[in-house]
């Protein structure tokens, strides 16, 4: 595996990287988000300590990517803790290790910073998606994610 990563460079990413972004995660996920992406990289520009953007590069091209901000006092907690906002491999650069290169940087930094936790999440049927972050490490967590549609008056 380590060969096959050999050319990819595990760097910062930058405001020029929006487009190539959006682009690796709309064919990984199914839908486009440019909206979340635009406003997640305004926000990194404004804020940079609160954001570890990395990119994976093959020459001059973005082949994965892995968004993070930290939190702080969020959830009744004091402590700060990462969250993994986005990842994405290039469908055809999947499986040759760049997945692991990003988190394995984000990790580094977070040890840096003195984080010891990073959350995320996913819908329960990106199977690959989840299969990743398993054998990344990630686990089940106690807290569970809830959603309530607002749209109309409670009925209760």
């Amino acid at each position: 595996m380590a060969g096959q990563t050999k050319k990819i460079t595990i760097r910062p990413l930058e405001a020029g990287d929006l487009d190539a972004v959006i682009a690796i995660d709309t064919v990984t996920a199914g839908r486009a988000r440019r909206g979340f992406f635009e406003r997640r990289f305004a926000a990194a520009a404004k804020d940079p300590a609160r954001f570890v953007y990395v990119g994976a590069a093959d020459g001059g091209r973005l082949k994965g990517f892995a968004l993070v901000y930290i939190l702080a006092g969020e959830y009744g907690t004091a402590e700060k803790i990462a969250v993994l906002d986005a990842i994405g491999v290039e469908p055809e650069a999947q499986g040759q290790g760049i997945g692991r290169a990003l988190l394995s940087r984000i990790d580094e930094t977070m040890r840096e910073k003195n984080i010891g936790e990073m959350r995320t999440q996913s819908d329960w049927t990106s199977h690959a998606l989840l299969g990743f972050l398993e054998a990344a490490g990630f686990e089940l967590s106690p807290w569970l994610v809830l959603s309530g549609d607002v749209s109309q008056p409670a009925d209760w």
